[in-house]
């Protein structure tokens, strides 16, 4: 990912802790700075948490009412969504600096935040995803359009699982 970014997952909502847990890991895994919920239904759940990678030891995962509070003047606030006049995700040119605000598993974000919003996105689907698969998409899309060369054996040694020790043969 690109040096000195920002990037902060807010969640509207969320219900599901093993959605939870799995936007935590994937916070890990592409770099997110923070991640924010809203709403009482995750609080009545936490105690189901799925963080298998224990990510929140390292990344902050904060109770705020309002997801956009609090977050530098260069922050720009990506709403992603299913809705009409959303950019779809594979044109779209990440910021640098961005808050990605998700809506509930079972719902859609209020309209009063997404006419707040700097941009809105969607992922082009058939159907809609979960909430933990559409942040892993969209993260993995603003890790994928800010590498530059990639050491691909070096990145495989450094991620893989302790137990795996895979290998290609050369395909000809």
């Amino acid at each position: 990912m690109t040096t000195n970014s920002t990037v902060i997952i807010g969640l509207y909502n969320p219900k599901s802790p093993a959605n939870v847990g799995a936007v935590m890991r994937a916070a890990g895994c592409y770099d997110a700075t923070q991640v924010r919920y809203n709403g009482v239904r995750y609080n009545r759940a936490i105690k189901l948490q799925t963080d298998t990678k224990k990510v929140k030891s390292r990344i902050e995962l904060i109770n705020s009412d309002d997801l956009t509070a609090n977050i530098n003047e260069d922050v720009k606030v990506v709403c992603v969504e299913l809705a009409v006049g959303a950019t779809a995700l594979p044109e779209f040119v990440h910021p640098q600096h961005a808050i990605y605000v998700f809506g509930p598993e079972d719902g859609s974000l209020p309209q009063h935040i997404v006419d707040q919003a700097d941009h809105v996105v969607y992922v082009p689907t058939h159907g809609c995803m979960n909430l933990a698969a559409t942040a892993n998409v969209v993260l993995y899309d603003r890790m994928a359009k800010t590498l530059g060369d990639i050491d691909d054996q070096q990145q495989v040694i450094a991620n893989r699982d302790n137990k795996n020790r895979l290998t290609v043969k050369s395909i000809a």
